[in-house]
């Protein structure tokens, strides 16, 4: 299938010449031009699967020391703290360079870019939803292609899918300038696939789908067995990054990540009303997910929350700078010697004196789990809430290197990073 002309809108991404040679002294455009072969290659790594956790934070520390730089230039800086709305929030024309958000990630899943590379397709209809020959101008025509695209959404709208939304890589859902609801049916999976970025949506009250063939390109469909019915469901990807969206009250998690998924941020949404929150890593038996790199950052863990904030196996996971305001069970919990490392974050422990712990150490005798590496760093614990530390201590253990993917903040600064998490009011021609 071929999309027609009328569904692509040419993207106006740069300022003009004059516009940049009034906005950057020549030494910044030597910084530039040394940054622009630094985003090529890694635009060209990012492609690629990710198997070694070693390289990965290698990566990302070099990133680090990057982003540190940019910001001493002042540019397009809100000096809010949370580096990825300071990269692109200040910019009233934000909606004229959409794209400038695919080079504001950080943690393990900062390389994901998207569509960035691809031209701009609208999403004009919410309804007509066919899972095997989906229309030009609703969500899953776009979703399939094999091109890169940068899909946004002409107005508000509310999409009821039939079926699971199976995406193709080199995507963007971009909900910005509109109010968009994924909500009433099976909702995203990102399956075998890259380069995945979902920022803006209020994804809620997903249900299962399957037992039906459902398209996944242009080429080909299958056959689906019954899905979980998850709000995002990351299954053996890789390179994505899920940000500012709103999520709540879905089938089984709200955002799941198994199967040898990796290379993964979280960041900036508001999570509230559902059982298990967050799943990463598919069974304490399924040893691929060993190189499993999560980054859980800015989020807010809102009312009516009970657990998985996240549950993790195996792999290693930076939980840093998040606001936990509410649990019933537990926040933090895992089995199968994870490495966890929390940084930064403020934990609100529940009125209730049996739910003061914030970690809960699972499907495994004390004697084994005391060995697994889990630690709380200048975190906040607030009304009684503790954190049950185990392990080697990090002094000790190179596992925590593998899981640090973001210099993080005091956690007294964690109420102004995480205050505009969720889907935000962005109106055009204004800062969002």
């Amino acid at each position: 299938m071929f999309r027609p002309n009328s569904l692509l809108i040419p993207s106006n991404l740069s300022t003009t010449k004059s516009q940049r040679n009034t906005m950057l002294n020549s030494s910044y455009l030597s910084f530039a031009l040394i940054f622009f072969c630094c985003i090529l290659f890694s635009a060209l790594a990012s492609s690629l699967p990710v198997s070694d956790p070693e390289l990965v934070v290698e990566e990302v520390h070099r990133k680090i020391n990057e982003s540190i730089s940019r910001r001493k230039l002042g540019f397009f800086s809100c000096g809010s703290g949370n580096p990825i709305d300071d990269c692109w929030r200040c910019d009233k024309d934000w909606e004229k360079n959409r794209k400038r958000l695919a080079d504001c990630g950080i943690g393990f899943g900062k390389n994901a870019i998207g569509g960035r590379d691809g031209e701009i397709y609208v999403v004009t209809d919410p309804g007509n939803d066919d899972p095997v020959n989906p229309r030009p101008g609703t969500l899953r025509y776009a979703v399939i292609q094999d091109e890169p695209l940068w899909i946004i959404f002409k107005r508000d709208m509310t999409i009821q899918l039939k079926e699971e939304l199976i995406m193709n890589s080199f995507k963007t859902l971009d909900g910005r300038g509109a109010s968009v609801h994924i909500s009433g049916g099976p909702c995203i999976t990102i399956q075998y696939v890259t380069n995945i970025i979902i920022h803006g949506l209020h994804i809620h009250d997903c249900k299962q789908g399957g037992n039906t063939y459902v398209r996944d390109s242009p080429e080909h469909y299958g056959y689906r067995t019954v899905s979980d019915g998850d709000g995002v469901s990351i299954f053996g990807g890789s390179h994505v990054w899920v940000d500012h969206c709103s999520l709540s009250n879905c089938n089984d998690g709200l955002i799941d990540a198994i199967r040898g998924s990796t290379a993964i941020t979280i960041s900036n949404n508001y999570l509230t009303h559902h059982n298990k929150v967050m799943l990463l890593g598919h069974s304490d038996t399924y040893e691929q997910d060993k190189n499993m790199q999560v980054t859980i950052a800015f989020n807010h863990f809102g009312e009516g929350l009970v657990q998985r904030m996240p549950r993790c196996r195996h792999g290693y996971f930076h939980v840093v700078n998040n606001d936990y305001t509410h649990w019933e069970m537990y926040a933090i919990g895992g089995s199968a010697n994870p490495t966890i490392n929390s940084q930064g974050n403020r934990f609100l422990a529940p009125d209730d004196s049996s739910s003061k712990e914030v970690t809960k150490h699972e499907d495994a005798p004390e004697d084994e789990w005391r060995n697994w590496n889990w630690r709380s760093e200048g975190d906040l614990l607030l009304n009684g809430a503790f954190f049950t530390y185990s392990g080697a201590g990090p002094a000790k253990s190179s596992s925590y290197s593998k899981a640090s993917s973001l210099a993080a903040r005091p956690s007294s600064h964690v109420g102004e990073i995480t205050i505009a998490s969720g889907a935000l009011s962005c109106k055009r021609g204004s800062h969002c």
